[in-house]
């Protein structure tokens, strides 16, 4: 049974909530393998059609665990690398999820926990949250990280993150690109539910095929590889009974099947 985490089925929609309120759930190695399991498991759940990260308490994540850094310390430099290979493994499958994927922020998100946010699909931040890249401070830098963040907020902020350590504001983490969205904290849930619903009224199928889509042509040249590419998919997709079945609900004028 999982001890760091819970899982919350709300109809199609799977709230994935860190447990460890207690150090501001913070990672360790029980936390990083519960989340990368749960993680696959949701994604490959074909009733899943949103997954919602959270955290129970105080605080989103505080990254890592003291505790267990002090532990990773005294390891050996092959036990260092296959506990650093575990957390970069869990940022990958986070961030490959075909399911689309809120962080739901709230208090602290630091290291780690930037990284959770970065690598969520979208991120809804409470106007109290902050986060931070705070590795330098420990005398370590933000490597599993850095794919995801540097993606979310752009090379030239990454500069100045990564080697300061400033603490990022809600309103500031929107501004470089981190943060879609920042509530008061008494709105924060309905604020993801507002993106809930608009992504419910999607199609799953057109969903998995958009983000493999802005996978597939972000930051690459437009070629004409690439122009063939998309021509491909969009023809491939309009084939399909889900792209079928919401043009003939568009024009009979009813909800689409997938809105049940």
């Amino acid at each position: 049974m999982p001890t760091c985490i819970d899982i919350e089925r709300r109809g199609p929609v799977a709230w994935l909530w860190m447990s460890r309120a207690e150090v501001h759930n913070a990672f360790d190695e029980t936390l990083i393998a519960e989340l990368t399991e749960a993680l696959q498991s949701l994604d490959a759940d074909d009733a899943v059609r949103v997954i919602v990260l959270a955290g129970r308490g105080k605080s989103f994540s505080a990254g890592a665990d003291l505790n267990w850094m002090k532990r990773q310390g005294a390891a050996s430099t092959e036990d260092n690398l296959a506990d650093a290979r575990k957390l970069a493994e869990l940022f990958r499958v986070l961030s490959a999820c075909a399911t689309p994927t809120i962080a739901r922020v709230q208090g602290a998100a630091m290291g780690g926990g930037m990284g959770l946010a970065s690598a969520c699909d979208i991120c809804v931040a409470s106007s109290s949250a902050s986060f931070a890249t705070s590795e330098v401070k420990l005398g370590i830098l933000p490597a599993a990280i850095s794919p995801y963040v540097v993606r979310a907020i752009g090379e030239r902020q990454a500069y100045r993150y990564f080697q300061t350590a400033e603490r990022i504001g809600a309103a500031r983490a929107r501004e470089i690109g981190l943060v879609h969205e920042v509530a008061e904290p008494e709105q924060l849930d309905a604020a993801v539910q507002a993106i809930v619903d608009a992504l419910l009224a999607g199609g799953p199928k057109a969903q998995a095929a958009s983000t493999a889509l802005i996978r597939a042509v972000a930051n690459r040249p437009v070629t004409a590889e690439l122009i063939e590419d998309t021509a491909r998919r969009i023809a491939e997709l309009r084939a399909t009974p889900e792209a079928k079945e919401g043009l003939s609900a568009f024009l009979e004028k009813r909800a689409p099947s997938w809105k049940g």
